[in-house]
């Protein structure tokens, strides 16, 4: 719903629970009825934080995208990205992958094997940065980026890292399509977090704790975004978990069909009829996949402004 025009608050999307498959349940945040995009990010899953028993795996099977670059970050637990460009890679805390689909490519998401028979937990966050039009045909890429590179927040009391792009006046080394920010940070009470001011759109998600802008409450759970322009900062009320996003505008309004993201319905038709030939690179190794939903409920339109 939103809000009246004196708030700082522009709109809040709370997630929704959803089934990854064998009973996994993530919260999507993104997309929502009055919450489309923040910046080109135009998706965003919460995973966790769950205990998993010794037996009980995350597996996602292979699956396709388009239009779009997917961005995993965890805090606890360990996933094995492969993909159709021969990718293996090994997700630990605070390490990213970004992955860009570009005009098509096939990955999957599961436990490493060597953690399949422990107790284990898993926590964090997935997101799709919609890539600019020149580059949404493009050539699939894979990028990681170790934990230890990135940059540590020089913010006073305030620790974190800056996950990608901009914030703070520093740079994340993580290869980003658009301007963007993705900020990582833990708020001891008492402590205010500024929003970095350099980006149009500007969205908190509290992981775990609460935070106040003005009159505004935040709770965990919850995405919110805030009014461009406006010099804010964010008061933590008890020792706070929050990521921080934005970026500028899309360059074009977007259409979101399962795993798709395209600037044309003419593209996501495409891309059902090569997923349904097989006619991305598969991924290597792994006979499964995830077919092409039998529903053909209209695409999410996310408008550009």
């Amino acid at each position: 719903m939103r809000e009246a025009s004196s708030s700082v608050v522009l709109e809040r999307a709370r997630g929704h629970q959803r089934d990854l498959g064998d009973g996994f349940m993530v919260s999507r945040v993104l997309p929502a009825a009055h919450q489309h995009a923040v910046g080109p990010f135009v998706f965003m899953d919460h995973l966790g934080p769950v205990d998993m028993p010794p037996g009980q795996a995350f597996d996602v099977r292979p699956h396709p995208h388009i239009g779009l670059a997917t961005v995993t970050y965890v805090w606890e637990g360990r996933i094995e990205h492969r993909d159709g460009l021969g990718h293996v890679q090994l997700i630990e805390p605070g390490a990213v992958n970004w992955m860009t689909a570009g005009g098509g490519i096939v990955h999957s998401e599961r436990t490493p094997a060597d953690d399949r028979e422990r107790q284990r937990r898993m926590h964090g966050l997935q997101l799709w940065v919609a890539l600019p039009l020149d580059q949404e045909q493009g050539r699939a890429a894979f990028e990681h980026t170790d934990a230890g590179a990135l940059p540590e927040l020089a913010l006073d009391g305030i620790s974190g890292r800056l996950v990608a792009g901009t914030a703070y006046g520093q740079r994340s080394p993580v290869g980003v399509s658009s301007p963007l920010f993705y900020v990582d940070a833990y708020v001891p009470r008492g402590q205010a977090l500024p929003l970095p001011d350099e980006h149009q759109q500007r969205a908190a998600y509290v992981v775990a704790g609460a935070m106040r802008v003005g009159d505004e409450t935040l709770a965990p759970g919850e995405l919110v975004s805030f009014v461009p322009g406006a010099t804010l900062s964010l008061l933590a009320e008890v020792d706070t978990h929050v990521v921080l996003i934005g970026g500028a505008p899309l360059d074009a309004p977007r259409y979101i069909w399962w795993n798709f993201v395209a600037s044309s319905e003419t593209l996501l038709e495409e891309a059902r009829q090569a997923w349904l030939a097989q006619r991305y690179p598969m991924v290597a190794g792994d006979p499964e996949f995830i077919p092409l939903p039998e529903h053909r409920r209209a695409a999410f339109r996310v408008s550009a402004d």
